[in-house]
């Protein structure tokens, strides 16, 4: 059959009840092109392979679980794309939605991925380490607010759906999941990407100063006067953020 790596970051669905139920949630979007990430062993490929009129691929890294795949549908043969979803391009012309029970160990990459292809992705649903979702959905004034919430919110709509036990998984990890979704919204109103990203990321990267201290270089001395300089990082919305970058320099 195939073996459990940890190497890889391999813990594998084992409750067909979650794995249905991540499935009717990416069905509640309409699509016809789909990328499954990290397939393993199967638990949602079986599903999804069983959709009708879908175009499935599937990335997956391990040679073990690429033979397996093969050998247990045939069909997929052709739709395997052996490789990490990390070095891929974009796997279809055109709009699709992406899936997964995402290794933990390259999740926050994962994100960062979605990012790079948001023009083309209609939806993404994928389980990630609880933490990292909850990072993901917070809110500004949240302790675990930060880049990733920021960044993803800044272009997605966030989606905190429901979490999965330990027990649901071979080997059980030792840390609880959570399914998210992602579905694309308008882009704030920021002056230009580059300057966006670079303020979100300066100030975050000194959240316990205040603002007029953690971003003080990308401002000229006379705009640090405004009162919105005397909060902190986590207490600024995607919308403030935004609003910020047509005043740097």
């Amino acid at each position: 059959m195939y073996t459990l790596k940890k190497s890889l970051g391999q813990h594998f669905l084992r409750d067909e009840n979650i794995a249905r139920k991540i499935v009717a949630a990416l069905c509640e979007h309409p699509f016809t092109q789909l990328l499954e990430v990290g397939p393993g062993a199967g638990a949602l490929t079986t599903h999804l392979i069983k959709l009708n009129g879908i175009d499935l691929k599937a990335v997956e890294l391990d040679d073990e679980k690429i033979r397996h795949l093969e050998q247990t549908w045939p069909e997929l043969k052709e739709r395997l794309i052996h490789a990490s979803i990390l070095d891929i391009d974009r796997p279809f012309e055109g709009k699709f939605t992406v899936i997964g029970n995402f290794p933990y160990n390259i999740s926050s990459q994962i994100l960062f991925k979605m990012l790079d292809w948001r023009e083309d992705i209609q939806a993404m649903v994928g389980m990630f380490q609880k933490e990292v979702a909850q990072r993901v959905a917070a809110g500004e004034g949240s302790k675990t607010y930060g880049v990733i919430s920021v960044l993803i919110q800044a272009f997605f709509t966030v989606e905190y759906l429901f979490e999965v036990s330990e027990q649901c998984f071979n080997p059980p990890p030792k840390v609880k999941s959570a399914v998210i979704r992602l579905i694309p919204r308008p882009a704030p109103g920021f002056k230009d990407e580059k300057r966006f990203f670079l303020l979100v990321k300066t100030a975050f990267n000194q959240r316990r100063k205040t603002l007029r201290n953690a971003v003080r270089s990308l401002f000229e001395p006379t705009e640090l006067g405004d009162p919105i300089f005397d909060k902190r990082a986590e207490q600024l919305s995607v919308a403030d953020f935004a609003a910020l970058t047509w005043k740097m320099r």
